[in-house]
């Protein structure tokens, strides 16, 4: 093993950064990795998919992204974020978290500048910065379960930037002063002091109420006198900064404000809550797929990159071309290429996304041609139904598509009935894509017409649809409640649409819907067709009983003149 460190002019762009005068130089600027390998060995292996291709990538990969992160200034992180685009962040997020994690702890003081970094990254790879902030919220737990000073102070440092930065949540900040305060001691104390001087200012703009209970704590402890002089005074200067309204502590520098608004996309972990730090990333993992990945990452890329200069090549190209040949006919593409170009960039875009607001946000900003939102609707679903369980992700997706716009309502309709007509295809996948839809229905995104698609009988279902029913319903009514779903389903207005699933035709048909039901545990909703079940019996039995009495009337009627000629003969005989 040996060390990396940074080069003479990197350490004096830092210090020149953080105000660190030529006599006072950063050393130790290390970070400890093992011995870097070049790159010229990854050419002599011609297999691309075998393990030590693979290996030889990740050595590669993992000494680049620390290579570049060590020559981080403020006034280089433009080239510097270009250059992290060169390599595969998406597959070396581990690495890239880990390196600035191990570089703020050695240096403080510029924590403001790689927040700055990270917040551009969290821009354009979303699960990037969900894993720091995971992280950075972990390191504080341990730090304060033990109670290490020096590392939480620097921990709570990062984490006010980014909250600044607005990549976590200040819901987080406030949970770290609640934990702080919680149990005031000497080190709490001093901790919460630092961390509300350098994130005070985004907290009293977002936040003033809170910001305004922290001081009357503060206030309180002053009071007490029961802490010590240092702690005192640290208080005492805190106020003051408040009273100066936190002048020479902004939230975010002009030179760091690198993010537009737009494209904030701020994350949210509670301390409470158990978080899994996915150290696994950080170490090399043979990938089946990797081949795949590395050219989806080069796709996607090329999508960030927006590289002005070849488009002006190819607008010269194209227009050189159109006036070589002016009289040219032009050519139709029926090989689907753009197709499939189009579904490539949805699905890129679906899967490189972690939450569904930036997910909608990139979907709507594609050129969608009118009748090519189907599309859309079912590479989604194939999305949802490829995943081992089902995530809430692609439901709320869905439903903020169809709350935009009601095209995308209709075209789930459709898919709605094209996938119950297939369930006996969808395997293992049918629960993912019935509980898809159930949220769909619950949060009403979907029209409950769709409904009537579904015939409940014993000869128009299968028991794959039978399933898919099952988890649909059971679904439902999780998200609603059994009362407000049994509501729904009486709802006059409704029971055109619910006519096939609670059927009338015949007493068959109806007792096997009610026995269908109580099986999956949901015998309220069909509690009504047990009630007119029973009506149509006792109806049919007094029509029985109506059809005996007036069979029987008529049967004396006819007989009773026999019976007195009978009884005139026997008297004669007397």
């Amino acid at each position: 093993m040996s060390l990396i460190t940074v080069s003479d002019k990197s350490k004096q762009n830092v210090s020149d950064s953080c105000g660190i005068s030529p006599s006072k130089s950063v050393h130790n600027h290390n970070l400890y990795l093992p011995p870097f390998k070049s790159d010229k060995p990854i050419k002599k292996v011609q297999d691309k998919t075998s393990p030590e291709y693979q290996r030889l990538t990740w050595d590669s990969l993992r000494n680049r992204i620390t290579r570049i992160i060590n020559k981080v200034t403020p006034t280089n992180l433009e080239d510097i974020i270009r250059e992290f685009f060169d390599v595969n962040l998406i597959r070396g997020r581990g690495i890239f978290c880990r390196s600035v994690l191990t570089l703020q702890m050695s240096y403080p003081e510029i924590s403001d500048v790689l927040s700055a970094l990270v917040a551009v990254v969290n821009s354009l790879f979303s699960d990037v910065g969900q894993l720091f902030v995971r992280r950075i919220v972990w390191q504080f737990k341990r730090a304060y379960k033990r109670n290490d000073k020096p590392q939480l102070l620097n921990t709570v440092k990062f984490i006010a930037h980014f909250v600044n930065q607005q990549v976590a949540h200040e819901i987080i900040a406030i949970e770290i002063l609640t934990v702080l305060l919680d149990k005031p001691n000497d080190d709490n104390i001093e901790v919460a002091v630092h961390f509300v001087i350098e994130c005070g200012s985004m907290l009293q703009d977002v936040s003033p109420r809170v910001l305004y209970c922290v001081f009357e704590f503060f206030r309180g402890i002053l009071d007490e006198g029961m802490i010590d002089k240092r702690v005192r005074f640290l208080i005492e200067r805190l106020f003051s900064i408040r009273k100066a309204r936190f002048q020479g502590y902004p939230a975010v520098r002009p030179e760091l404000d690198l993010v537009k608004e737009e494209d904030v996309l701020t994350h949210e972990v509670s301390v409470h809550e158990d978080i899994d730090p996915e150290f696994s990333l950080d170490v090399f993992k043979l990938d089946p797929y990797f081949a795949m990945s590395e050219k989806l990452y080069e796709v996607l890329k090329k999508n960030l990159l927006d590289d002005e200069e070849s488009e002006e090549d190819q607008e010269s190209d194209s227009d050189e071309e159109s006036d070589e040949d002016k009289e040219s006919m032009q050519i139709k593409d029926e090989t689907n290429t753009n197709v499939s170009n189009l579904r490539r960039t949805i699905y890129l875009t679906i899967m490189s996304c972690l939450d569904f607001e930036e997910a909608g946000h990139k979907l709507l900003k594609i050129h969608l041609e009118q009748g090519q939102e189907m599309e859309l609707c079912i590479i989604l679903l194939e999305c949802c139904s490829q995943e081992k369980t089902y995530r809430e992700y692609y439901g709320l997706l869905g439903q903020r598509l169809c709350m935009i716009n009601k095209v995308y309502q209709e075209n789930f309709e459709k898919c709605f009935a094209q996938q119950f007509a297939m369930v006996h295809k969808l395997e293992t996948s049918k629960r993912n894509v019935a509980e898809f839809f159930a949220h769909l229905l619950s949060t009403f995104a979907l029209p409950w017409n769709v409904l009537s698609y579904i015939r409940l009988s014993e000869e128009d279902t299968t028991s794959s649809s039978r399933i898919f029913i099952k988890i649909l319903f059971q679904e439902l009514s999780k998200h609603l409640g059994i009362q407000v779903l049994n509501e729904r389903l009486n709802d006059p207005k409704m029971q055109d649409c619910f006519e096939s699933i609670f059927p009338k035709d015949n007493a068959r048909n109806i007792r096997f819907c009610i026995n269908f039901f109580t099986s999956i545990g949901l015998g309220g909703l069909a509690e009504y067709l047990r009630d007119y079940l029973k009506r149509s019996l006792i109806k049919q039995q007094q029509e029985k009983v109506s059809d005996s009495d007036t069979r029987s009337s008529h049967s004396s009627d006819s007989s009773g003149p026999a019976t007195s000629d009978e009884n005139g003969r026997k008297r004669k005989r007397n």
